[in-house]
């Protein structure tokens, strides 16, 4: 199958060069503390090592903290609403195959009302990365449980604690088959900039899960500073299995790439067709052509 071949990291015209800070945009209005600047840090030292040209890139987010994210960064932005991030994303790469698209949104965002977008943005294999900003906890609407906080946690909207057990979303991203699957920790602010630029350069969905501790609602930060490592080159991101064992049942918190594989995106999928539906198109029209000959003779024959 031919491939739709677009920049994936569109440079800047040659000589050009910007510093991490130049791709900020507007001052960030997260409490201080907050995981979220180091993933915006992490971000614009990407963007900033590979030169990459702010008007070929663009971030779409939901509600929640982290849905001001685009007005953070110096590119085209698109603030959606609650839990259709991925739609949006998904409608603007498929019209503007040329853009770097980045999908950003929080565990109540994705994991709740957006739930039912995740497995089918995956299944399509769309050519973006989404990034999923988890603190485990609705942070923006002061501390309501999310699908990923965990069992017995209590909030003021769950003074006896949280009585559902709380979804997995890397395990979900691989169920459903996303092609480029990891997780990051905000902590780890140089390991995630390598892991966000992997996610970036890969062909298809990627989906990224940050652990990004809410220091107001859900301070996680001793914990999961506790629990993370990196995950170690003996690893197979080429199996599938060893993935969803390493999301299910390592101990602690592994951060690294889980999964990637190279599947055709969903472009590559639809110009594959509109190729072959214009093939059968050419080939009925010298059918019709043959056709309308014949019925021209018997039009005759019956005069």
């Amino acid at each position: 199958m031919s491939v739709l071949e677009t920049e994936v990291l569109p440079q800047l015209p040659q000589g050009v060069t910007l510093k991490p800070s130049d791709y900020k945009g507007i001052k960030p209005v997260w409490c201080p503390g907050c995981g979220d600047y180091a993933i915006l840090n992490a971000l614009v030292q990407v963007l900033a090592r590979n030169r990459v040209d702010p008007s070929k890139l663009a971030i779409v987010s939901g509600i929640g903290c982290s849905g001001r994210f685009p007005a953070f960064v110096k590119s085209y932005g698109f603030h959606g609403v609650h839990g259709r991030v991925l739609p949006v994303a998904t409608g603007l790469k498929l019209a503007r195959p040329d853009l770097t698209v980045l999908a950003v949104g929080g565990d109540g965002d994705g994991l709740a009302i957006g739930m039912g977008h995740l497995p089918h943005a995956v299944r399509r294999n769309v050519d973006l990365t989404y990034l999923l900003f988890d603190n485990h906890i609705y942070g923006l609407t002061k501390g309501q449980p999310s699908p990923t906080t965990e069992v017995g946690h209590k909030t003021h909207a769950s003074p006896f604690g949280v009585a559902e057990y709380p979804l997995n979303p890397l395990a979900l991203a691989l169920i459903a088959g996303a092609t480029f699957v990891g997780r990051g920790f905000s902590s780890h602010t140089k390991h995630l900039a390598d892991l966000i630029e992997q996610a970036i350069r890969h062909r298809g969905f990627s989906f990224v899960q940050i652990m990004t501790p809410c220091v107001t609602f859900n301070d996680m930060y001793k914990v999961w500073k506790e629990q993370a490592y990196e995950i170690g080159p003996d690893h197979d991101t080429s199996d599938f299995q060893a993935a969803l064992h390493l999301a299910t049942a390592a101990e602690g918190l592994p951060i690294g790439i889980f999964y990637q594989a190279e599947k055709p995106t969903y472009l590559d999928r639809l110009i594959a067709g509109v190729k072959e539906s214009e093939r059968l198109k050419e080939a009925r029209r010298y059918d019709d052509e043959a056709d309308a000959a014949g019925l021209d003779k018997l039009l005759e024959r019956l005069q």
